[in-house]
């Protein structure tokens, strides 16, 4: 699919907040949210929120970024997952599926979340750690090389 951003201007206002087509994929970008031009943002990603992406992150398909959510480094968000609250993802992570990234917890290194898992509160998801299926990573958990 080739796609051609013809205006980064603001296309749509939805709520009060205005949002414009990133100009490398041409996803969803609220008018509060930074995210970096080296960011791929595919057509049919949102990122919306007072969200931060930086780095080579990758988000597409039907990925949704949100709150006060950092993704950076080569992070790959896509499928339908969401990242949200004040979570990070960093590294070269993967969340995707329909897992849910989000409270204060961190994912990266290697580390991937996937299927329907969730993973939340204070939880530390790092190294080649991986979290798929409808297993659920809370609280103050940390897996760093394992499998759940």
């Amino acid at each position: 699919m080739d796609i051609k951003v013809l205006t980064t201007e603001p296309v749509v206002e939805i709520d009060g907040v205005k949002y414009h087509h990133h100009p490398n994929g041409g996803g969803m970008v609220a008018e509060n949210a930074h995210v970096a031009d080296s960011v791929y943002v595919g057509p049919f990603a949102k990122i919306c929120g007072h969200c931060k992406l930086s780095g080579e992150a990758f988000v597409f398909g039907n990925a949704w970024i949100f709150d006060k959510a950092d993704v950076s480094g080569r992070a790959e968000i896509f499928g339908n997952a969401r990242v949200f609250g004040n979570s990070k993802v960093t590294g070269d992570a993967k969340i995707y599926g329909f897992a849910g990234v989000y409270g204060e917890a961190v994912i990266g290194g290697f580390a991937e979340v996937f299927d329907r898992a969730e993973v939340g509160g204070n939880a530390r998801v790092i190294g080649n750690a991986r979290v798929g299926g409808e297993k659920k990573v809370l609280g103050e958990a940390s897996m760093d090389k394992k499998v759940a």
